[in-house]
């Protein structure tokens, strides 16, 4: 969308300031028709600055109605596709710059109140158009009709400023009917420890991952259903206000949307030489001779990267002429992450997601803390304590959990809040602000991977026997590593009471055993064969278990399913080390520690801070 002003229209001034009125058009500066020309300087002269700052918009319609002919009784009248034409007060702006709003409206009757908005909408419209998502036709009388929203949010780079006003057209479709409107409705999105292992390839290889992002993607998924959704809030056609749309493609709100846009996009990669991963349907890989082009799809988010810089211009060229694309050149800020790219390795932190998260909660002003929990609490259901706000303690853990995604030191602590959600009291709300506080002291703490990094792929697993004070079940605590780089890890409570130290390990490496297999396989795809992979315990116990085919007193009680480690040990798949406790990078995820373990852990891991 580009929107300029005609400077014959503008009060004649050195320089502008917030009294600049002027001459808004969506369409390029140019009139769209006859009827839609502005009036020249000679057909008509600048109305006296004091009069325009005097008058409001009904005013400004009667006295200037060739200028403003764009809304009338809550109605955009013409085509949306002709751009508008209005006078509006620029707030601090100049000649020849985007414009675009800092309110964000609640309802579409504000948004009529806005050019920058209307504008927005338009832009919406007009990708409809361009995209064939619907027809007008005639209110069926044996079909029911999705109503439909508008649904206003101003994007952000990642400094926090605001760079685009997006008005989105939903579909309510909280009102469809299974097996009418809809059918299949699951999408497939990327796994965060792909999207990582993506990070750590390119790293390795030493190039940079590039990033693009589909306009309206939903928009261009196909859909079988027959759907009919009433005309926009505000846009309906005065001629034929009883008629409504019927979709040809999807819409965003419809339950089978996301499914539609992936099987779309998916089929169009396929059929252009991409084959996809055989455990994540998400990657796409084309291979070229001895290069490698890798693609990595989130809804519609895409990130890319090959071994020959060639190919990744290729297939720019290749998604432009298929889709309207955005937001296209090197990878720096990626589904909340940011990502910067060095020559000595690539930095994944949540810095500005923290700052926004604490000063949502008031918590950008308190005292710090050196470590996420302390290592003498011990939490429990406090059934006498003080009941705290329950939407707000969930609302807090939620966005501690995402930010797990770069900071694996606060992963045990976030886990065990995670517990009490149900009925929570003030001593864990107590627990979760400190972990506020600990992120107040470390905002610009993030994920290292080093380009000298060597690239085998090695685990770590541990268990804390008993760990927890209600139901005495242990936790469970796994990470997995290329080289020096960290790619997964979770902290989680087992799902059964372990009756040994023995038990509770292995239970804890099964686990592993399963994550550092799923690895294995997306390896494969990216054309890397790791071997066998080691798997570092600190249980002998528990690695003489793997070995031991045999059932004796000391494991009928555990249950079959975590036996089949002991298959992929005699494959060679995988391969139980000891390692001692100090050397146990796992811990971190199964306990509170003291802060030297903790920052030496922390430190191992590969956590920093580059500011």
């Amino acid at each position: 969308m580009h929107v300029v002003f005609d400077n014959n229209l503008l009060p004649r001034k050195n320089s502008c300031d917030d009294d600049d009125i002027g001459i808004l058009q969506s369409n390029g500066g140019e009139p769209s028709s006859k009827e839609d020309e502005v009036p020249t300087k000679e057909e008509t002269q600048d109305p006296p600055l004091e009069a325009l700052k005097d008058m409001n918009l009904e005013e400004r319609e009667v006295a200037y109605p060739r200028e403003l002919n764009y809304v009338k009784g809550g109605e955009i009248l013409g085509d949306p596709s002709k751009g508008v034409t209005t006078r509006a007060s620029l707030k601090n702006t100049c000649h020849y710059v985007a414009f675009i709003s800092c309110i964000e409206p609640k309802n579409i009757k504000e948004a009529l109140n806005d050019d920058f908005w209307i504008l927005a909408m338009q832009e919406e419209l007009n990708q409809f158009d361009r995209s064939n998502v619907w027809t007008l036709v005639e209110r069926p009388n044996d079909k029911s009709t999705i109503g439909t929203k508008w649904v206003f949010r101003n994007k952000l780079d990642e400094s926090g400023n605001i760079v685009r006003n997006k008005a989105r057209l939903v579909a309510q479709g909280y009102t469809q009917e299974e097996r009418i409107g809809f059918d299949e409705t699951y999408a497939l999105v990327a796994r965060m420890e792909a999207i990582r292992m993506l990070l750590a390839f390119a790293c390795h290889h030493e190039f940079k991952p590039f990033q693009m992002d589909v306009k309206s993607a939903f928009l261009n998924g196909f859909i079988n259903e027959e759907v009919y959704v009433e005309q926009p809030p505000g846009f309906e056609d005065p001629k034929f206000s009883n008629h409504v749309f019927k979709l040809s493609n999807a819409l965003y709100g419809l339950k089978q949307a996301p499914r539609a846009w992936y099987e779309r996009l998916s089929t169009f990669l396929v059929e252009k030489g991409f084959s996809k991963g055989k455990v994540d349907t998400t990657l796409f890989i084309k291979n070229d001779g001895k290069d490698i082009l890798v693609v990595q799809i989130y809804v519609d988010d895409i990130i890319f990267d090959s071994t020959n810089e060639l190919l990744c211009q290729d297939f720019a060229k290749l998604m432009q002429g298929e889709f309207e694309m955005s937001m296209m050149g090197e990878l720096s800020f990626f589904l909340g992450l940011q990502i910067k790219q060095r020559k000595d390795g690539i930095f994944i932190n949540q810095a500005k997601y923290i700052k926004e998260k604490l000063k949502k909660f008031g918590m950008e002003n308190v005292k710090p803390q050196a470590t996420p929990m302390s290592s003498s609490i011990k939490l429990g259901k406090d059934e006498e304590g003080k009941c705290v706000d329950s939407k707000l303690y969930r609302s807090m853990i939620g966005s501690l959990l995402y930010l797990t995604v770069s900071r694996p030191d606060i992963m045990f602590s976030v886990c065990l809040c995670a517990r009490f959600q149900a009925n929570p009291k003030e001593s864990h709300l107590k627990a979760v602000k400190r972990i506020f506080r600990y992120l107040q002291d470390t905002p610009s703490l993030g994920l290292w991977y080093p380009r000298d990094s060597t690239f085998d792929l090695h685990a770590y697993s541990d268990a804390d026997y008993g760990g927890c004070k209600i139901d005495r079940k242990s936790t469970s605590g796994t990470c997995q590593f290329l080289g020096n780089m960290l790619i997964s890890w979770f902290s989680k409570k087992q799902n059964s009471v372990a009756l040994s130290t023995t038990e509770a390990e292995y239970i804890s490496t099964d686990s592993c055993c399963a994550q550092v297999l799923w690895m294995k396989q997306q390896l494969l795809d990216y054309r890397i064969d790791v071997g066998t992979i080691p798997i570092k315990c600190d249980n002998t116990s528990a690695i003489c278990l793997t070995k031991n085919p045999i059932h004796h007193s000391r494991t009928k009680h555990i249950e079959i399913r975590h036996h089949f480690i002991r298959d992929h040990v005699s494959k060679d798949d995988i391969v139980l080390e000891y390692v001692d406790t100090l050397h146990q990078l796992a811990d971190i995820f199964t306990k509170p520690l003291d802060k030297e373990r903790f920052w030496t852990l922390r430190r191992d891991l590969g956590l920093m801070d580059l500011s």
